[in-house]
């Protein structure tokens, strides 16, 4: 018997991995002019979606993880990490 979720539980998942998909971290040496982006909340919403418990919808989570990531690598939206 699959277990069915409400509308809204769908719709916080997905705004929760299109935040996780825009968190970056920028790591950047002291004196250089080059910093090399992480994509940190990709994989740990890689993580989420794969011990997701209605793996009904597996595909557009994937989807909204990947898009919000080249999103928010292009436009400056999203969270950034500075070390």
């Amino acid at each position: 018997m699959r277990m069915k979720q409400s509308d809204s539980t769908f719709l916080l998942k997905i705004v929760l991995y299109f935040l996780l998909g825009a968190l970056w971290l920028h790591v950047e040496v002291d004196g250089q002019d080059w910093f090399a982006p992480i994509p940190v909340g990709f994989l740990i919403g890689l993580l989420f979606v794969s011990h997701d418990h209605f793996a009904i919808d597996r595909k557009i989570e994937y989807a909204i993880l990947v898009v919000s990531m080249f999103v928010s690598f292009v436009l400056p939206i999203g969270l950034v990490l500075q070390l």
